[in-house]
């Protein structure tokens, strides 16, 4: 089984081919999974210099997998790269981004890795993240700065922003990413690509726990086609032991919504930034032309929004958050006897921690309590409305250095350019919604402008089914970084 196109042709079919047309042409025998396996890591080898997108480089155990046999699936034979924050191979490397975590090797398998190679996926290395992923950014002391393949000065997103750089330079048409407030969607929408945060508990999270900050975050990918975006979930989703809860599926499958015509949907524009915050004009086009669109395709699209109290919802959410990652790094301090001090953690992860040690079981059930509230509120709007269309991002990819976790400005300064740059996206966090980013716009400059759909908890299929339309109507597969 051996590929006439040689190294250079097989490199040009992880660019040009998406994973589920990999995996066709490995069953054709056209190409084998050893050969696009070696092309892959020449391709990561070659750019990773430019981009800084790899944090882990398990290339010896992708060759010991090939050996075994691979089992057959969807996707046998085609590279994927896990990102290296809480997605585990036993004995491996995965360290999350923290000098704190710095040799830490797993002693567990991530239930998804194992539903991951069920699918014939071959993992051949981790992709960067920020610090225990804490911003919009993949830039930190552990891994250093990812560097976005359209504009290498510019953020490729976060805190998934490895897995991004990595797909939109053509390493692998699409890699795992995690979302506990934007952290798909943010590098989907900064990188070109397809990007979709699932319902809560369609993915599993285990074994070592079974939801993350307290339900905010979940699991799944950035991928350049919609099809392999619903394939991959196809393969992954599901409860797994111990689960508190689980999304309803379609008996169907999600690949098969992708080519359904998704109805005449009621789509409600939401334009401002829920703070009042600025939005730039360039992202509010690109949300306004996806508008027209939509509604070129039958759809009606009226300005509407949903209302909550902002300033009451981000307290809630930021207590949820730093009181668990409070717990984490104080427990990793007595396991391992290192102190969580500015030594090994950053200085915006240490007031997160500090945040946290504040944080009484009052305040978290007040802050639950406030969060179900969000959902409710979120939810009756929803009755009127099938899905919510905003932009992605308040403005186009920002330069480095902006919202890392070592800024130069203190930690409220740091929270407001976080919160103005990415306004839209932790909605659907809080409510447990499904939502996705689609890469439709494109500024002046050049740079990837997403805009972003929100849908009900549980109905994945309808964005599906809306996405492959507008894959349809709107191709983005040609349009491609240029990399030196």
């Amino acid at each position: 089984m051996s590929s006439k196109a040689g190294a250079g042709g097989i490199a040009a079919l992880l660019s040009s081919h998406d994973a589920l047309g990999l995996a066709a042409l490995v069953r054709q025998r056209k190409v084998s999974p050893a050969e696009l396996l070696d092309a892959a890591i020449a391709r990561a080898e070659a750019l990773n210099p430019q981009l800084n997108f790899m944090a882990q480089k398990h290339y010896d155990f992708a060759r010991a997998e090939l050996a075994r046999g691979l089992p057959k699936g969807p996707f046998t034979g085609v590279p994927w790269l896990l990102k290296d924050l809480n997605t585990y191979i036993a004995g491996e490397l995965t360290e999350g981004g923290s000098r704190f975590y710095k040799g830490y090797r797993a002693t567990v398998t991530s239930e998804l890795v194992t539903r991951i190679q069920r699918a014939g996926f071959v993992v051949f290395g981790k992709t960067t993240s920020p610090e225990l992923g804490l911003t919009g950014t993949t830039e930190g002391k552990l891994t250093g700065a990812t560097r976005n393949p359209w504009d290498p000065s510019r953020i490729a997103g976060g805190s998934s922003g490895g897995a991004a750089a990595a797909v939109a330079a053509g390493v692998l048409p699409a890699a795992h990413a995690t979302d506990g407030g934007g952290s798909i969607r943010i590098p989907a929408s900064c990188c070109g690509l397809f990007g979709l945060k699932p319902s809560r508990g369609r993915v599993p999270m285990g074994p070592l726990r079974t939801e993350g900050w307290g339900g905010l975050s979940t699991h799944h990918a950035v991928s350049r086609s919609v099809r392999d975006s619903a394939a991959i979930l196809d393969a992954t989703h599901g409860v797994e032991p111990g689960s508190r809860y689980g999304a309803p599926a379609p008996a169907e499958g999600f690949l098969a919504q992708v080519g359904k015509h998704p109805g005449k949907l009621r789509v409600a524009l939401m334009l401002d930034s829920p703070s009042g915050s600025p939005v730039d004009p360039e992202c509010r086009a690109a949300a306004e032309a996806a508008a027209r669109l939509c509604e070129s395709l039958g759809h009606h699209v009226e300005i509407a929004q949903p209302k909550w109290d902002v300033g009451a919802v981000g307290l809630a959410a930021f207590q949820v958050m730093a009181a668990a990652i409070a717990a984490d790094l104080i427990d990793r301090g007595k396991a391992t006897g290192i102190v969580p001090g500015p030594e090994v953690l950053e200085p915006i992860t240490l007031a997160f921690m500090g945040f946290g040690q504040t944080v009484t079981g009052m305040d978290y059930a007040r802050a639950n309590n406030t969060l179900q509230a969000l959902a409710v509120a979120v939810g009756q709007f929803m009755e009127r409305f099938d899905v919510i269309l905003a932009p992605t991002l308040a403005a186009p990819p920002l330069a480095l250095g902006r919202i890392n976790l070592t800024p130069d400005c203190d930690f409220q300064q740091w929270g407001q350019r976080v919160s103005v740059f990415s306004p839209f996206a932790q909605m659907a966090n809080l409510t447990g919604q499904p939502s996705m980013s689609v890469p439709l716009g494109q500024s002046q400059a050049g740079l990837p402008i997403g805009v972003m759909f929100t849908g009900r908890y549980g109905d994945e299929a309808l964005l599906y089914r809306l996405a492959g339309q507008l894959e349809r109507a709107a191709p983005w597969a040609d349009r491609r970084p240029v990399l030196a």
